[in-house]
């Protein structure tokens, strides 16, 4: 039997969403790494990795071995029983960046054949893959960088799984919405700070930003607003055996607004609960 403190993450993800780089990452923080495992013997794997000395293992599980995901489900359920400490984890991006992707590295995506173009191959590996989307900690990469990347992956090792975690993610609406958001929250009715020339170059970290924002009636009253529905639901998700929930706060560049109500949102819930802040554009520092 594996010992309780055996740690497993199965890695899954669309084909090149950055599963590659995700489990460099891992390798990097001491797990062993197995590529492209079947799923009917992920149990028997991992039990004998546990009985060779490996307490910390990652798998990568996704659409090559398509004719085995039916049974993924069972096959977990299996390594349950075992007593192991299995973690989710899913990549994602947008279609459109999953496909400019493939072009520039002029690879072809391994569910494509004469009959399905890249589009088509896409959309069926959402659907194979519809089991990791709704039960995995999930990730965004369609903005991301590679270090970006790396450190998302990094804070999801870190999370203590027994605790439900909050993920609190800001983002710009011109640069479309997060895949992985559970909850998506539009700040643009808010004061914006772009307007004032001074304002302008910082972001919802800086202090006259802050204080700007902290002295508009509306942002007291849309904050106010957006933790009493979290502090009402939240407790619903605990009940519901989630892990992770993440809450997405959009304005227009993803600079000043939602930095600033991530970040607060952040504030309130850290002393009750696991948080972590993500800010998507890159010209605002994690």
């Amino acid at each position: 039997m594996a010992h309780k403190s055996q740690q497993v993450i199965l890695l899954s993800g669309l084909s090149g969403a950055g599963k590659s780089v995700a489990l460099r990452v891992l390798e990097d923080l001491g797990y062993f790494c197995i590529d492209n495992l079947p799923s009917p013997i992920l149990p028997q794997t991992v039990a004998l990795l546990d009985e060779d000395g490996y307490p910390k293992v990652a798998i990568a599980v996704d659409s090559r071995s398509a004719h085995n995901l039916a049974g993924f489900p069972d096959y977990l359920s299996a390594m349950l029983e075992l007593k192991i400490d299995v973690r989710l984890l899913f990549l994602e991006a947008t279609d459109e960046v999953l496909i400019k992707r493939f072009s520039e590295t002029r690879r072809s995506h391994p569910m494509a054949g004469e009959n399905l173009t890249v589009s088509e191959a896409i959309a069926l590996e959402r659907e194979l893959l519809e089991y990791f989307l709704i039960n995995a900690y999930r990730i965004d990469t369609s903005s991301l960088s590679a270090n970006q990347l790396r450190a998302s992956v990094r804070d999801f090792v870190g999370l203590d799984r027994a605790r439900l975690t909050l993920v609190f993610e800001s983002f710009g609406f011109k640069h479309g919405i997060p895949l992985d958001a559970d909850f998506v929250f539009d700040a643009r009715c808010l004061p914006n700070p772009h307007y004032d020339p001074e304002l302008r170059p910082l972001t919802g970290k800086d202090a006259p930003v802050i204080d700007y924002l902290k002295r508009q009636e509306s942002v007291g009253r849309y904050l106010t607003h957006l933790i009493g529905f979290l502090e009402h639901w939240i407790p619903e998700f605990d009940r519901d055996h989630r892990n992770y929930v993440t809450v997405a706060i959009g304005c227009t560049g993803g600079q000043h607004r939602s930095v600033f109500l991530v970040e607060q949102l952040a504030k309130h819930f850290g002393n009750q609960r696991q948080v972590l802040i993500r800010h998507r554009e890159p010209h605002v520092k994690n």
